[in-house]
């Protein structure tokens, strides 16, 4: 049977699908790149703003067209099934939590809905980045977020079997690991571990790759933040840290349910710099957030100017279902987000800029990821910031080069 698979939305996702692709090609199934040359079509979705939904939503009644058997994952998959059916009639549907039954599915067996490590079965990856979940699910409940009620309670996996997934990953040529979760500091906490127990584990691991870690909560973050340093040693981790403040605001951070203030998000951040100068910092703002005003905004503008994070990924607010925040009262007018939203995107890209026109001059070792447009390549230096070559290189080597210019997004170099 030849399978088409399309994968949206987060890394997790991503690691859904190199699980996917293993099993099926485990038993004699042939992955396709088109659609027209497939019997069955796969497709892991994502639900985290309204948008988001909306374009799934358009795909699934295109993919409807095509007559072919299709199969919905992802986390619509998990939480929406009726709005899938809505669209989709005759769509099979695999949780997000149980994708390793996509066998069964494809058979047309039911799902048992008896969870099992998704680190036991068999994974190909396509590409020299391998994602690689290092748990499921999440602790807490933020009053904005579909994704936790999507994927459930956290189930962080056995720190052996994340090893062995990226000794799989690096016998498949991956040259770029990243560690995967909906909070990866959350890692451990229902197993009496943390991050930084399997980042030293990972860090005795032999070969010439480096190591991504996925996005982190600053409560949990600062719970062991002791460890995630030491663990963040090695050459092999970037040197870089996605720590979502979400607002400049106490009393909205408390709305939303994150459990800690901008004092503690201040406190990682300092640490992370004091210890590795160069490091990229990356935040996620949501602005437009219910009972949100222009001083709790500014207080935001304030913290962005302090911080002067190298990426800020802004979201408005998009109210989703099965959330608390749904029914909150204090709607901001959606005009009013859309300027507040221009605004931050304008400051932060002139301070991400500017954090880059920093490196003009500076050598680096990057190691060169995907081709670009133009007959360019893109590659990721040691604290993960994209650098563009126009000359021809080779995927996945190390290579010298030199920082020539910059933009907000990327660097510019040549090779030493």
């Amino acid at each position: 049977m030849k399978f088409y698979l399309e994968v949206y939305g987060c890394t997790a996702n991503k690691s859904d699908a190199s699980l996917i692709k293993g099993v099926l090609r485990e038993n004699n199934h042939i992955s396709v790149k088109k659609i027209d040359e497939a019997d069955v079509i796969i497709i892991l979705t994502c639900t985290v703003i309204n948008t988001t939904e909306q374009r799934m939503l358009s795909r699934l009644k295109f993919l409807k067209k095509t007559n072919k058997k299709v199969i919905v994952s992802g986390c619509m998959a998990s939480i929406q099934t009726d709005l899938i059916k809505s669209v989709l009639p005759d769509a099979r549907i695999i949780p997000a939590q149980y994708c390793y039954q996509i066998l069964d599915v494809i058979n047309g067996k039911k799902i048992d809905y008896i969870y099992k490590n998704k680190t036991s079965f068999s994974k190909q990856y396509d590409d020299i980045i391998a994602p690689i979940s290092i748990s499921e699910g999440c602790e807490f409940s933020c009053t904005y977020c579909i994704t936790s009620i999507a994927r459930g309670k956290l189930v962080s996996y056995p720190i052996n079997d994340i090893t062995k997934n990226i000794y799989c990953a690096i016998e498949q040529n991956c040259k770029e690991i990243q560690l995967t979760a909906q909070d990866t500091s959350s890692y451990g906490l229902d197993i009496g571990l943390n991050l930084g127990d399997l980042l030293k584990k990972v860090n005795r691991i032999n070969g010439e790759f480096r190591i991504r870690i996925g996005m982190m909560n600053p409560y949990t973050c600062l719970k062991n933040i002791d460890s995630i340093l030491y663990g963040f040693k090695d050459i092999k981790i970037y040197k870089f840290l996605h720590i979502p403040v979400q607002s400049g605001s106490n009393e909205i951070l408390e709305k939303m349910n994150r459990k800690y203030n901008v004092d503690d998000f201040l406190s990682i951040v300092n640490k992370f710099r004091k210890y590795y100068q160069d490091i990229t910092i990356s935040t996620d703002i949501i602005v437009g957030f219910p009972t949100e005003n222009n001083f709790q905004f500014q207080n935001t503008i304030d913290l962005l100017n302090k911080v002067k994070p190298d990426i800020t990924n802004i979201t408005r607010y998009s109210a989703r279902p099965f959330t608390k925040a749904k029914t909150m009262k204090g709607r901001v007018k959606t005009e009013l987000v859309k300027a507040r939203s221009k605004i931050l995107t304008e400051l932060c890209e002139d301070i991400s800029k500017q954090k880059n026109k920093k490196y003009i001059g500076k050598n680096f070792i990057a190691l060169i990821t995907e081709e670009g447009k133009n007959n360019t390549f893109m590659g990721r230096i040691e604290n993960y910031k994209p650098i563009i070559i126009k000359e021809k290189v080779e995927l996945g080597k190390f290579i010298p080069v030199k920082v020539e210019e910059a933009a907000s997004t990327y660097l510019v170099g040549s090779i030493i």
